[in-house]
Formats: C-alpha cells, structure tokens, sequence
C-alpha cells in the first residue's frame, strides 16, 4: 500500500484523535494492517527477544559445551533404549512426559517404534528448553518469549499431530477404513464455514442465553451506557441482611457464574439466602473507543453501588469481583476507602490479582513493543476485536486449546460434546481502545495499582486503605492469574484476609460446585496485624480438604451477615424495573 493510500485511509479512522499528526497516523494504520496477519503479535517484539538471546547464547561458549554435552548423553540413552527394546527386552524409558502433558498417556504409544517416536520428542524437547533459557545476560523477559516460541514451534510438530506417527489415529483409522478421516474432513469443512461466516462453534445452539443458560429469575434496575445491573428474585422468605454485588470481567459475558441452573453460582448464592446483584457489561464498539479505566470504575462499579443502596437502605454492601472485575472492585475499594466512603461490608476477590508483577504466560504478550502495536491496531478499530484476544489465550494452552482439538476432530474425527462453559468461552467480547490501553499499561506494564501510583481524580489510591474484610481465591493450574500472584494481596491489604486455594484453571477452579467430583481446596484466614506467611509456606501448612470452596465462602458470608431480614423489592423508585434478566447486553455481539 502506498504512503498515499495509507494517508488517506488514516483520515478516515473514525473517532481518531484529531491532534494526531499525519506521518504517525500513517504508522499506526501499518500496523494495524500488519496485526490482522500476525493475530495481534508484535514483530518487532520477538525479534528484540531473539536478538537479546542469540546475541547472548553466541557469546557463551561454556553454554554451548553444556548443550553439546547434554546432546550427546540423551542420544546414547536414546541409543541403549533402542538396542534393548530391538532384541524385545524391556527397558525403562529414557524420559517421561511431565505431569500436564496428556499428549503420550494412550498404551499404544508404549509399543515399538511409537515409544521411540514420542521419547525422541520428548528428549529434543526438553534440549531446546535447556537452549532456550539459562544464559546469562538474556533479560527474563525475553527469555520467556524465547522459550515460548520454541515450544509452540516444537507443538506444532508432535508426533500426536501426524497420523503416520500417532498410534491412536492409525488403529482408528484402520479399525473404521478411513470412515474417522472422512468425519474429520467434514468437521474441518464445517467449522470453515462457520469461522468465515462469523458463526459460533458447532453446538453452541444447544446453550442459548436466557433458556438454557443464564436463567436464574431476576430483572434489570438500571442500564446505563456502559452496564446493566441484575437483581435476582429471592428464592428464600428472608435474606440476609447485607446484599452482594458482583463485579465480573468485562473481557466475558458476566453469565460465566450464572452458567445452567447446576453450577450457577449465582443461584448458588440465592438458594443461600442472599440479595444478589450481577454487572453485566455491555460490549463495546467502534462508538466506545474513548472510555477509559476511569469510566468503568464509574459507570460500572461505582454506580451500581448506587443502585444496591437504594434498593437495599441502610444496608452495607458485600461486594465480589471475578478476574478483571476483583481488580476493578479493588480500585474502587481503595478509592472508596479515600473518600472516607464505608459502603462496603467485605470483599471478595475471586481468581483477581493486584500485582502484576508474576502474572504468569500472559505477560509474554506484553512489553512496550507489544503494547504499542496493539495500541495502533485498537485505534485503528476503536477496540480489540474477540478473535485477537482468543488467540492469545490459546496460545498460552496450544496443547489443550489447539492441537488436541485438532487431532480429536480432523484425525479421529470425533466432536467434542460442547459443554456450557465451552459455549460461554465461544462468547466473546471486545475491549475499547482507551480502557485496554490503560489497563495493560497502568496495570501489567508499569504496576501502578499495587506500587501505590494508579490515580483517579488525579489523587493515586493505596491498596493499604482497604480495611474490610476480604475472601481471596486462587485456582492451582490458572494461566491468566497465578495463585501467588493473587496471593499478594496479603502484602498489600491491611485487614483480615481469608485465602482459599482450589484445583482447577482459571474457569474451572471458580465455577466449582458442591458435589463435583474431584474438587479440593485449601483455606485458611491471616487476621489483620499477623505476620505475613509466604505462598511456599502457607501451601505446605494449610491442609487440603475435599470440595467446593463456595461452601467455605458462604459460611464466611454468612459470618460477615448482620442477621436475616424480609427480601427488599425488586428495583425501587429511583431505580425501577426496566426489563427482565438477563437483559439485553449479553445478546451484544
């Protein structure tokens, strides 16, 4: 494209800011251009990471005797395997995959040559992790990046992935005479289709929002620009005494916790005795690009606040927020505590951090590169389209969220039966181009929120104001926000903090009902004025029990509750009925 055209096609990004000289306008439009064929990924990014590697690693020729080393003792190991397991005798293998990885745990893949195929693998694999990482001078960022790469270049090649190396695909395939690669074939097509048709994935239609999920009775009492706020019909004669407010992630649709009538945790906390409040975002366009940070803290939590107080006078509000929104319902917390404001009665803080300093895979995708080229690309659109950040997401699970499902359904040929969550994770939204900026720079870039330098109304806020009770939630295999990291907020908070850490991901390990199997938890609470236990420590100590950890978070609710009264009316006066749940903006898409 010419610097013409480019400058042309600049004039005409609607909403631009309008003091925005010509020359960068035409980079930003470039870059933009370049993000649709790079998902979003900045080039020069890695090249800055792999440059500070092999410009490190060339000049290490103690590393490279280690490499070679290293190279030489796994290929005699393979080569002992291989003599053994050639004249029929069993031998231990060489190397085993690590615990997460699912990929080789078919018998099949113990019968010759598959065992050979998937331990050569698994040995090249665990070589270039060892030439990727350890050199000294590589900043531990671009170190990450690095490694990451290669192991998503290593994953595209596994032997799982290829029906002439993957044992499982080839008796399929000879037990049905081709009829799984057939299905597969069909299953690529389709999905095809619907991919270039802007189609939800294929089942979808069997969870539809309003019937069969979100379903939990309530009505909407207030929708502004930015929200509408939910209040849940009372399935109880009395209530406790405090309501609570739900702050979700606007990064989702808020059903997430209101999934089928089984595993809604809103209806969870209904059937509790609760008055319940739900946020549900609405999903922003090219029109919002301008709302910032500051506006989602007004808009979204600040005035639903007005909304609960109104319909329930008198009464304290026990507030809740889940991934973004827990970190949103800090900041208005920190805010609300240095404006002398005590509307809130406790806190709770589900799988949502306030350090971002170890905020896990995900920060690979930022630096001031990458930030810079999603900038160009928001403000060339007015917001971060679905499709950018889905994969980024799958790219922290390739294994999970990429390759597995291509194996099972193009090589096998088998449908994944489509479950609530995974039609709720088909749901995306968009982010506005002010708001994301803001939140990946103030927040992941810079940590201005924990560091005590993130301001509203030009004042900066101290998590350290915070002095209401707090429940905190980790999941163990979460990849968008670390158990440790969550668990800082002990470092920060001065009050009485109770910590419970769950197995399962980020989605799974919170949408934990009572009675699934499998589901254990750890807990326990470090009251204000005790000294601080490290996350090693409070891991080994705290003992692990079966279950869900919302039956330990609703005995602690019920602790925070000032007694039970008759349930308040839907809406008030101020803030009357305007329809019925679940409202209007989760059908945005």
């Amino acid at each position: 494209m010419s610097v013409a055209a480019l400058s042309e096609k600049a004039a005409l990004v609607p909403g631009a800011a309008p003091d925005i000289e010509p020359p960068e306008a035409i980079d930003r439009v470039l870059h933009a251009a370049q993000g649709r064929a790079t998902l979003g990924i900045s080039p020069a990014s890695l090249a800055l990471a792999y440059t500070d590697w092999a410009f490190h690693l060339a000049q290490s020729p103690g590393k490279w005797q280690k490499l070679v080393e290293k190279a030489w003792r796994k290929s005699l190991r393979l080569n002992r395997y291989v003599q053994h397991r050639m004249r029929g005798e069993p031998f231990a293998s060489c190397i085993e995959p690590l615990f997460q990885d699912r990929r080789f745990r078919d018998p099949k893949w113990q019968q010759w040559p598959f065992d050979l195929i998937y331990q050569s693998f698994l040995l090249n694999q665990q070589w270039w992790h060892n030439v990727t990482t350890g050199i000294g001078g590589v900043s531990r960022h671009h170190e990450q990046v690095v490694s990451f790469v290669a192991r998503q270049l290593l994953d595209m090649v596994s032997p799982v992935n290829f029906i002439a190396t993957n044992p499982e695909a080839l008796d399929v395939t000879v037990r049905e005479g081709g009829q799984n690669l057939a299905r597969g074939a069909m299953n690529f097509l389709e999905d095809m289709e619907r991919a270039l048709g802007g189609k939800p994935p294929v089942g979808t239609e069997n969870f539809e929002v309003g019937r069969d999920v979100a379903v939990t009775p309530g009505s909407v009492v207030l929708r502004n620009r930015l929200i509408e706020l939910i209040q849940y019909a009372p399935k109880t004669k009395n209530v406790h005494a405090e309501p609570i407010l739900i702050v979700p992630a606007w990064i989702m649709k808020y059903y997430i916790l209101d999934l089928s009538p089984v595993n809604s945790l809103v209806n969870f906390l209904v059937n509790q005795g609760h008055t319940v409040f739900m946020i549900s975002w609405h999903n922003p366009g090219p029109d919002d690009r301008d709302l910032g940070l500051e506006d989602y803290l007004r808009l979204g939590v600040l005035d639903a606040l007005d909304a609960v107080s109104a319909i329930v006078p008198g009464r304290k509000v026990n507030a809740a927020g889940y991934c973004l929104g827990g970190t949103l319902l800090a900041i208005a917390a920190a805010y609300l505590a240095q404006r002398g404001d005590d509307r809130l009665h406790s806190m709770s803080m589900l799988a949502a951090q306030t350090d971002f300093t170890e905020a896990g895979e995900l920060t690979l995708f930022i630096d001031d590169s990458q930030l810079n080229y999603l900038e160009d690309i928001m403000w060339n659109q007015g917001y971060l389209d679905t499709k950018q950040m889905a994969g980024a997401f799958q790219l922290l699970r390739s294994n999970d969220l990429i390759w597995s499902r291509m194996v099972q359904q193009y090589l096998l040929g088998r449908r994944e039966t489509m479950t609530d969550m995974m039609a709720w994770n088909a749901d995306a939204t968009r982010m506005p181009y002010r708001m994301h900026s803001d939140y990946l720079r103030k927040l992941f870039l810079n940590n201005d929120l924990f560091e005590g330098r993130f301001r509203v109304n030009g004042k900066p806020l101290a998590l350290a104001d915070i002095h209401v009770p707090l429940f905190a939630v980790g999941t163990e295999s979460d990849h968008v926000a670390p158990w440790r990291s969550v668990y800082k907020i002990n470092l920060a908070a001065d009050t009485d903090i109770t910590f419970a850490l769950t197995t399962a991901g980020h989605n799974a390990g919170i949408v934990s009902e009572p009675g699934k199997l499998g589901r254990r938890y750890r807990v326990s609470r470090r009251r204000r004025g005790e000294n601080y236990i490290d996350p090693e420590t409070w891991y080994l100590t705290t003992p692990s029990q079966d279950g869900s950890w919302w039956l330990a978070w609703a005995e602690w609710l019920a602790q925070q509750s000032s007694g039970k009264a008759a349930p308040p009316p839907m809406g008030s006066k101020a803030y009357p009925v305007v329809g019925a749940a679940p409202g209007t903006y989760v059908f945005e898409r």
